[in-house]
Formats: C-alpha cells, structure tokens, sequence
C-alpha cells in the first residue's frame, strides 16, 4: 500500500451541502428555510425541546414523586395469630396457606410477623420470619425452616448508609479488640502492682535499717559525750591528790639541791 493509495471509510465523510446556489441545485432561493416565518429568520434562537409553544415533553414527565428501589422485594405478610388454625405439629408451607385463603399465591414470597398468640408446635416453612415470631414458635416447640434465597449480608454497598455501615463494623470491631486485650492488660497491671508493692516494702526495710543505725550511732555518740566530763574530772582529781601529796623527810626538793648538797 501507497500512501496515495489511503482514503476514508465508507460513509465517514460527506460532502457539505451547498445551499443557495439557484433552483438547479434543489437548495436555492430560499435555502430550505421556507419564504417566511420565525424560521426564515438568520438568528432563530429557539431552545431545545421546543415544541411550537405546546407543554414540552421535559415539562409533562411526572417528578419528585420519590425514590423507587429496583433492589426491592415484596413479602406477603401472615401474622403469627392466624395460624393457630392448623392442627398441632402439621407442616406449614405456600400451598397449605394458599389452600388457607392466607396468601393469594403459592408463588409469593411469605414472612411470618410476630402479631397474634400461637400455642401448640407448627413445622413453618417460609422465606422470612421476625425474631419475635421465631422466639414464639420455638417456645411452643415448634421449629423453621427458611427456603429460597436468603441474604448473605444484609449491610448495604452503597451511599451514605454504607459508609455508616462500615464505620459501625469497625466501632464493634474495635470494642471486641478492647475486650480481648483487657484481660492481658489487667494481668500486667497485677503484675505491676505485685513489683510495686514489693519494691515498697523493701524500701520501708532499707529505711528502717538505716533509722535503727542512725539511732545507735546517736547513742554511742551521746554515751561518749557523756563520760567525757567524768574522765576529765578524774584526771583533774588524781592531778590534784599527786600535788598535796607529802614528800618524805631528807628527800630533796629537786634536783639542784641534790647536785648542791654533793
């Protein structure tokens, strides 16, 4: 292939029409617009979606009448009170309601609402039951079981009630770590309480010994003290008693005189 061998798809690209070039081209005079009229005009201005004055479609369509889930799903409601009717210990599903006049088809959804008084067991078979009316039938001695479709988990995946969802599922998460750790966390404390108190009771010793040391370096201290006065008189006595002492007669005085009388 040659580059002056390229062209456009088929269809892709289409000749301008060219208006207003005389009768023989079937576009002239009047280009297409007509001879007169609001349309003739150069600058028509009208808006989108108008439709000659009569209401618009924009305008006739029905709005903020509310908001409708296509996720919905209708249940048929049979309140616990009225199956009281059935013999004890028979089995309740969509064909014995539907021969019951309860519910209109077999083929509708049912949930069992806890309205009403059921005093004997019942087998119910149904796609939904309230937690009041499960508690009642199961203290009657009566038991469920749940058919078709059942949701796997009921917090929605969407918009603002998602994101409360899930904030809800951490605050529960985080209170059941909480809950996990507190044990471990009490034991540590204990533990530190134990050290603590121990750690007290060796410093009261410790500062016991050392007051009872210090109490008996006072008394030593104040014993001496005291006989130190008496030991300073006694030698101050026996000093004395040594001076009035008499000498013997014929004993010189000193020793000079010994030297003289030689």
């Amino acid at each position: 292939m040659k580059l002056h061998e390229l062209s456009p798809s088929k269809g892709s690209r289409k000749t301008r029409k060219r208006v207003g070039r005389g009768h023989g081209a079937g576009q002239g005079k009047t280009s297409g617009r007509g001879q007169k009229g609001q349309g003739s005009r150069s600058s028509v201005g009208l808006p989108t979606g108008f439709e000659g004055g009569q209401m618009p479609l924009k305008q006739r369509l029905p709005k903020l009448r509310g908001f409708h889930n296509r996720w919905r799903h209708e249940f048929v409601v049979v309140n616990l009170g009225k199956l009281a009717r059935f013999e004890p210990g028979s089995v309740v599903d969509a064909d014995v309601l539907t021969e019951a006049g309860l519910i209109p088809r077999a083929s509708s959804p049912i949930k069992v609402l806890a309205a009403g008084h059921l005093g004997h067991a019942l087998t119910l078979r149904v796609d939904r039951i309230s937690g009041g009316a499960r508690t009642a039938v199961e203290a009657a001695g009566g038991s469920i079981e749940l058919v078709g479709p059942q949701p796997q988990d009921e917090s929605v995946t969407r918009g603002k009630a998602a994101a409360r969802a899930t904030k809800r599922a951490a605050k529960v998460d985080a209170a059941e770590a909480r809950a996990a750790t507190a044990p471990a966390a009490e034991s540590t404390a204990k533990r530190g309480a134990r050290k603590g108190a121990t750690a007290e009771a060796t410093e009261t010793e410790t500062a016991a010994t050392e007051a009872t040391a210090t109490e008996a370096t006072a008394t030593e201290a104040g014993a001496g003290a005291a006989e130190r006065p008496a030991r300073r008189a006694r030698k101050i006595a026996a000093a004395e008693a040594s001076e009035t002492q008499p000498e013997p007669d014929g004993a010189p005085d000193n020793e000079a005189e010994t030297e003289d009388s030689e």
